[in-house]
């Protein structure tokens, strides 16, 4: 058994190599020839285990025990931690931090790195700076969305109001210092990571990734960036209430930057973990994962409850609008033709030209149909945040399109909605939500995905709206948590509006699933929501769709041609 290239190879006797394949999952069952696998601690220690019973010659078995020893060490430590009898020390601190946050704060500065999946709004920001007084840590990077660099900025100067801050201003280099210092906290968004990536892995000791779910797709840029730098760094630390956006194998891109090479490679992780649907790969029992990585330090999520903060309910209403049929109707034979050709290349082994066909036809039948469908309910959603603030209540209102917005804004325009979306300056968004938190309208207008950590709503508003729907449960759950998170004094109420037709009851079968994907790996004690039909995959919602879509236009065609008939 030998080290080569971040892995072990292991040749053996055929009946060994057999039991060799069936102890580890990792390894794929038609391997033959020498064995591969990664060389991460947890490897290592069950190798260990694993001569015990086959006895090998092992090129460096000191180096094989050292790794096995430091996975017992972090396991021992996790435990001991995460027993409820560590009393977690205190950090020099302007504001006190909870006892739940000075825990996940030694856990990043015992073990180097940890992926804090805490509940919306129970502090995960004030956790990380409490790593900041460990010397070891700074300088540090915080690394965030475009709209919250000046938001943590405040918060290191409330609780740590002798470290140097500095946010950085363009997206390519120039000279930190200042007085020959470097700051202690660089903050940046995602967007300016690839700009910065050949200067920060020389400078920082540390690196923050606020909502780490920012990691999730491999191939993009930022991605890229950030899994360099992080590389250089000595501690890492993930803050996201909603690592999964989509299926679950999107987890490995997050770990895999935080602590590089835990899961093994790629491939090992598929074939240990997931199951593949149409290049969607989805983690097979989302509980089993989440229990192993709570247990290996890697994901350390607590509820509200848990850590004795529980918030005042959260009352979810699903609640029927009407929609404009002849919207709808508007795009009837453009979205039957996309719908034919989608469920035409359902069942036949496809060529690269017509899996493009048929990609091409789902994103536009997707686009198109959630669009019609916000603009068909457009005007009853607008009059459902009427009542409600006529009611005396404060609004914030949720949407996704540009379309939608404008008529949303056209038709409560008395109220004078303030609106942040995605395509206002970070100036604009500011302005937008001043303008709501005092008072000078009662009606925020937010992007499904726009304001993820927004802080502050809570004091003035306990109602949410979600004028159009999310394929993702994580995106409601982020948009609900503007509002519903600490210091929030009363019970919220967030209404899902929903159209009989449309886009709308597919999306809602959808987000029942998806559901899963999260809860299991973020807590996989939690009771799983009820399960619904299986969906796998963007391929299998886009063709529930067009099968719904089209079978009720069918049905809309014959009874108009039967209502023709002399």
């Amino acid at each position: 058994m030998k080290l080569s290239r971040h892995a072990w190879e292991i040749e053996a006797e055929p009946h060994v190599a057999v039991r060799f394949k069936r102890v580890f999952g990792k390894v794929a069952v038609s391997s033959k020839g020498a064995l591969r696998i990664g060389d991460t601690e947890e490897n290592a220690r069950d190798l260990l285990w694993f001569l015990e019973r086959y006895p090998m010659d092992v090129d460096d078995r000191k180096y094989l025990e050292r790794r096995a020893a430091q996975h017992r060490a972090r396991i021992d430590a996790i435990e001991d931690l995460l027993s409820g009898k560590y009393e977690p020390p205190t950090f020099d601190l302007a504001l006190t931090p909870r006892r739940y946050q000075r825990l996940a704060a030694e856990i990043v500065l015992r073990g180097g790195s940890l992926l804090i999946a805490d509940d919306v709004g129970l502090g995960k920001t004030a956790t990380a700076i409490c790593t900041f007084t460990d010397k070891r840590v700074l300088p540090v990077l915080v690394v965030t969305l475009a709209h919250l660099p000046r938001q943590w900025e405040k918060e290191v100067q409330a609780f740590a109001p002798r470290l140097r801050t500095h946010v950085l201003k363009r997206a390519q280099p120039y000279d930190l210092r200042r007085g020959g210092e470097l700051p202690d906290v660089i903050v940046t968004n995602y967007h300016k990571l690839a700009g910065w990536q050949e200067v920060l892995p020389s400078i920082v000791k540390s690196v923050v990734f606020d909502e780490a779910q920012e990691l999730r797709h491999r191939g993009s840029a930022k991605y890229q960036a950030a899994a360099r730098i992080a590389r250089g760094a000595q501690f890492r630390t993930g803050l996201s209430a909603t690592p999964i956006y989509n299926f679950g194998g999107e987890i490995y891109n997050v770990l895999d930057v935080l602590r590089p090479g835990c899961l093994g490679n790629h491939e090992e992780f598929l074939r240990e973990w997931c199951t593949d649907h149409g290049g969607s790969p989805r983690i097979e029992d989302p509980r089993a994962f989440g229990t192993w990585a709570r247990e290996q330090g890697l994901i350390l999520r607590r509820t509200r409850a848990e850590v004795g903060r529980e918030l005042p309910r959260l009352v979810k209403v699903p609640h029927h609008v009407d929609a404009d049929p002849h919207v709808l109707d508007r795009i009837g034979s453009s979205a039957a033709e996309l719908a034919k050709i989608i469920l035409g290349y359902s069942s036949v082994a496809l060529d690269e030209a017509a899996r493009r066909k048929k990609f091409e036809a789902s994103e536009r039948l997707d686009t198109m149909l959630r669009q019609a469908t916000g603009v068909a309910k457009a005007a009853f959603v607008a009059d459902f945040v009427r009542l409600l603030v006529e009611s005396g209540e404060r609004v914030v209102l949720f949407g996704w399109h540009r379309e939608v917005y404008a008529l949303w804004m056209d038709r409560l325009s008395d109220l004078k909605p303030a609106l942040y979306s995605g395509t206002e300056s970070p100036t604009q968004k500011e302005q937008a939500r001043e303008r709501f938190l005092k008072g000078e309208t009662p009606v925020l207008i937010m992007s499904l995905r726009s304001g993820a950590g927004l802080d502050g709503l809570q004091h003035t508003c306990r109602t949410v709206v979600f004028g159009e729907l999310d394929w993702s449960p994580g995106v409601h759950e982020q948009c609900v948590g503007r509002v519903h998170r600490d210091g929030q004094p009363e019970p919220v109420v967030a209404y899902f509006l929903v159209a009989e037709h449309g886009s709308d009851p597919v999306m809602a079968d959808v987000l029942q699933l998806k559901r899963q994907q999260v809860d299991g790996v973020r807590d996989p004690y939690a009771a799983l929501v009820e399960t619904v039909e299986t969906l796998d995959g963007q391929s299998d919602r886009v063709r529930k769709l067009a099968e719904k879509y089209l079978r009720g236009y069918r049905q809309n065609l014959g009874a108009s041609n039967r209502i023709g008939d002399p």
